[in-house]
C-alpha cells in the first residue's frame, strides 16, 4: 500500500510539471477532425512491444486542407488494447515534406536538432499512463503545401528511452485529383499526393528514419522531457521507488 501511495504521488509531480511547462499552442482557431472511422494505416509494433500491452495509433481517413491558408487539423489517437497499463509512454507527431506540423494540444516542440532525418517538424507527448482498454486522443495542428507531398509519423516510445513499441509510418497524406480553384482539397491517408501547379521533376523518396525494417527509434520521450528541463526530476522520482 505504501509503494502505491509513493506511485501515486510521483505521478502526480510528474503530471504537474508537464502540465505547468508545456507551452501554450494556438490550436483553438482549428476544429480537429474526428477520426470515425479511426485507421492503424502504415502501422506496426516495434521491437520493444510487450505482449501484453497492445499499443496503437490512429489517424482520420480523410483531412481537409484550406486552400488559401494551407491550414488543415487532425486527430491523432494512441490506444491500449491490451490487458495491463503501458506505464509511462511517449506519442510523438512528426511531419515529413509538404506536411509540417504546426502544434499539438498538451505536447511539447522536438527541437529541430533532434528530429529525425527527413522530418521538417515535430511535437513529443508524454503519457504517464495509458490503461488497458482506454485510449487518448491530440488535436494536431498542421499545414500542408499542396505543391508537394506531405506524409506523417506516430511513433510511440516506453518511457523516457528509446525503446520503440509502436510505429506509424511514416503514412502519406493526398489526393489524385488537385483542386486549385476550390476553397478547399479533401486528402486521404494513405494516398500520395499529386501536387498542385507545373509538372516538377520526380522527387527522391523521402529518407527512412530508423532500422531497415522501417521502425524509428528516436528516443522522444527523453527528447520531450529535455525540450522542458524536467529530466532530473523524472529520473530522481523513478530512482525513489
Amino acid at each position: 500500500m505504501q509503494g502505491l501511495k509513493r506511485q501515486g504521488k510521483y505521478s502526480g509531480v510528474f503530471v504537474a510539471v508537464i502540465a505547468a511547462t508545456v507551452l501554450t499552442l494556438p490550436l483553438s482557431a482549428y476544429a480537429a477532425d474526428d477520426p470515425t472511422p479511426g485507421s492503424s494505416e502504415g502501422g506496426s509494433p516495434g521491437p520493444a512491444a510487450p505482449a501484453d500491452v497492445k499499443i496503437t495509433t490512429e489517424l482520420p481517413g480523410k483531412i481537409t486542407v484550406e486552400n488559401k491558408s494551407q491550414q488543415t487539423s487532425v486527430t491523432a489517437k494512441v490506444k491500449n488494447s491490451g490487458s495491463k497499463d503501458s506505464g509511462p509512454i511517449t506519442l510523438s507527431v512528426v511531419g515529413f515534406d509538404g506536411m509540417r506540423i504546426t502544434g499539438v494540444e498538451g505536447c511539447v516542440p522536438i527541437p529541430e536538432a533532434r528530429l529525425p532525418q527527413g522530418s521538417n517538424s515535430g511535437f513529443a507527448c508524454v503519457i504517464d499512463n495509458l490503461a488497458a482498454g482506454k485510449d487518448r486522443s491530440y488535436r494536431v495542428a498542421a499545414t500542408f503545401d499542396l505543391h508537394k507531398t506531405g506524409k506523417i509519423c506516430l511513433p510511440v516510445t516506453a518511457g523516457t528511452g528509446d525503446k520503440l513499441i509502436w510505429q506509424q509510418g511514416p503514412v502519406p497524406f493526398g489526393t489524385s485529383q488537385p483542386t486549385p480553384n476550390a476553397p478547399d482539397t479533401p486528402l486521404l491517408l494513405g494516398t500520395e499526393n499529386v501536387p498542385f501547379g507545373p509538372e516538377k521533376p520526380p522527387a527522391a523518396e523521402l529518407p527512412r528514419t530508423g532500422t531497415p525494417d522501417g521502425t524509428l527509434p528516436l528516443g522522444l520521450a527523453a527528447l520531450a522531457l529535455l525540450a522542458i528541463g524536467v529530466t532530473g526530476i523524472w529520473w530522481t522520482t523513478r530512482s525513489e521507488r
